[in-house]
């Protein structure tokens, strides 16, 4: 049987992440604190529990990224980028790309991952500069859209919608162009999804993964709205 560790809310620590169990299952409770958040990012965890449950720390082996110069268009999606059938910002309304992540029902989960207090916390990271949202808006109205947090070279994706086929699909491809335009070296999309193996992303070893993250860390974090520039 697994021994799990228990965070204590007065400490700031994360075991090793090769401590983790079977499903990627680091560490069990703490707090959601900014401190504490930014630093299970920077350890290459993140948090994933399901309202009522104590917050559980995450990171699976093998670790699901994309690296921005492989991301694959389909001859499909060229035209409608090509056409702008839609209308693509970034952080101009985290709040509502955020909260429609979290009502969005995903086949197989029972309620929602994403609990009002956590909605609060990314909503506060990203008031500090660290979470970004991109917006795919139609005739004025969001469609779909994603968001996630940047430290180093490392954008983290953390979850997203679409209301229109292939609303989220141009809002992520825009954004990787636009992170390769800032030199960002890895998206992290935690696990695996086809949607995501589509656009090219790919599972790898978490200690290539870790070690990958650290390098991109040693790189200034930019803050803000520096994906509009």
């Amino acid at each position: 049987m697994h021994k799990y560790y228990y965070i204590k809310n007065e400490e700031m620590y994360f075991p090793p992440v090769n401590t983790a169990d079977r499903q990627g299952i680091v560490a069990i409770g703490g707090d959601l604190s900014i401190e504490r958040i930014l630093l299970a990012y920077n350890s290459g965890i993140f948090p994933w529990f399901s309202e009522g449950e104590p917050i559980l720390w995450w990171s699976p082996n093998p670790r699901f990224v994309l690296y921005p110069q492989n991301i694959k268009i389909s001859k499909s999606m060229k035209p409608i980028l090509k056409n702008n059938k839609f209308k693509i910002t970034f952080d101009t309304d985290f709040r509502t790309v955020i909260s429609h992540c979290q009502n969005t029902f995903r086949e197989g989960q029972i309620g929602t991952w994403l609990s009002d207090e956590m909605l609060e916390k990314y909503c506060e990271l990203h008031q500090l500069g660290f979470a970004h949202s991109v917006e795919v808006w139609q005739d004025n109205i969001i469609v779909g859209g994603l968001y996630g947090l940047a430290l180093g070279s490392c954008f983290f994706g953390e979850s997203m919608f679409a209301h229109v086929s292939n609303a989220s699909k141009a809002g992520f491809i825009t954004l990787v162009q636009k992170l390769v335009e800032k030199k960002f070296e890895i998206i992290d999309c935690q696990v695996h999804t086809e949607h995501l193996e589509s656009l090219g992303a790919e599972g790898i070893m978490r200690n290539k993964f870790i070690n990958q993250l650290q390098k991109c860390l040693e790189k200034p974090t930019l803050k803000g709205n520096f994906l509009n520039e």
